[in-house]
């Protein structure tokens, strides 16, 4: 897959999920201080991604056989049931 490939299908994952709306969020709360919550954002994706494709590299062979999709919705709706328990924890 091409690097460019790879870019598109890494920049349309990433368009409005989570991470995107907590930028936005942080930005907002943090008026004339963009350029840090870009810098941080940037920093904690690119850091996240290197762990991804760390992994990614040292089970290579095994993650073919793992339901990936499976496994990244379950994470997702765990994830999205703690943000609203702890919404609702905090309201």
């Amino acid at each position: 897959m091409g690097f460019l490939a790879i870019f598109v299908a890494v920049f349309l994952a990433e368009l409005g999920d989570k991470t995107q709306i907590a930028a936005a969020g942080f930005s907002a709360q943090r008026p004339g201080q963009a350029l840090q919550v870009f810098a941080a954002s940037s920093l904690a994706l690119v850091a996240s991604t290197a762990i991804a494709v760390f992994v990614g590299q040292m089970a290579g062979a095994h993650l073919e056989r793992l339901p990936l999709k499976l496994i990244a919705g379950v994470i997702f709706i765990v994830l999205g049931l703690l943000a609203i328990v702890e919404h609702f924890r905090g309201a």
